[in-house]
């Protein structure tokens, strides 16, 4: 009997176990190298060669280009995560209405976050090309315009389509998440707003955008992550050039590892990109949860 009940009380640990390995192999143990390099004297053939404290940090901190890498990152985040959900919210509201071919619609709308970032990236960088891509060839066809226009003609323009690019994939996924939300609010609650007397934006900022909240912080936690390391992206299109012009932490440190062979000072980086993160994402979602808590 006593070994039945330890079998018991023990069989949700052993059926957790595999799930707790995976994490600590593929989750845990990652992130510990990575505070651990970035504390480490590494040489250029990875080899760690002691502890170096803050040094990595502080060599990141005092280079010209980290603050414009880092402010670019803040801008690609708060441009694409912010327009998405914008967007991904009235798409949200068209497609949870009746209309014929709403089905071919939603599988239309669900296609860029299907389909790879580096595809899309690719296809992107095709169409907005100065001497051969298929916007300037469609705008003449239209006699829209007489020649070909230089669509990048700054770094900035560049990063511009960039984020263009990173709101055409990101939208999908907060328009479903929104969807979703939508479909569990029950229909009681807007026949007494309308019962009410309540117009349309008065339903929306009273009734619709409340009831989203919960579906509207697992989508925008989870699209500030997602958007902050994003990499394909901006490595498809520009590779972050001019002189850093276009790059955001993951592609900056990305070289800082692979081309300049800094393996302490790129797991710096990632970790100041991991506490950013962290701190982001803990504010929001306690914002978020403060604000539900007020509203009960």
């Amino acid at each position: 009997m006593k070994k039945k009940k330890i079998l018991r009380a023990a069989s949700p640990y052993i059926w957790l176990l595999p799930s707790i390995l995976l994490m600590v192999v593929f989750i845990l143990f990652p992130i510990f190298e990575v505070f651990r390099t970035s504390f480490s004297d590494v040489s250029k053939a990875g080899i760690v060669r002691g502890f170096a404290g803050f040094d990595n940090f502080a060599k990141v901190l005092k280079s010209s280009s980290f603050a414009m890498v880092l402010k670019n990152t803040l801008i690609w985040t708060v441009v694409v995560v912010g327009l998405s959900t914008v967007i991904g919210i009235v798409l949200a509201m068209v497609l949870n209405n009746e209309f014929r071919g709403r089905k071919l619609v939603r599988a239309i709308v669900v296609f860029p976050w299907a389909t790879s970032l580096i595809i899309q990236a690719s296809v992107w960088k095709f169409i907005i090309d100065g001497d051969y891509g298929t916007l300037n060839t469609l705008l003449m066809k239209l006699g829209i315009i007489n020649k070909a226009v230089n669509w990048t003609p700054t770094p900035a323009a560049y990063f511009a389509w960039e984020c263009w690019v990173g709101i055409f994939v990101t939208v999908p996924f907060v328009t479903f998440c929104v969807l979703s939300g939508l479909q569990s609010i029950d229909s009681v609650y807007y026949e007494a707003a309308t019962v009410d007397g309540a117009g349309f934006w008065q339903k929306m900022f009273n009734v619709t955008l409340p009831l989203l909240r919960s579906s509207l912080t697992v989508s925008t936690v989870l699209n500030i992550i997602y958007v902050f390391n994003s990499f394909p992206i901006v490595w498809t299109i520009t590779k972050g050039d001019p002189a850093n012009r276009t790059d955001t932490l993951v592609t900056y440190l990305y070289k800082q590892a692979f081309y300049k062979g800094r393996t302490g000072e790129a797991a710096a980086i990632s970790v100041i990109g991991f506490l950013i993160l962290c701190v982001c994402a803990s504010v929001y979602m306690v914002l978020s949860l403060r604000k539900e808590d007020q509203d009960a």
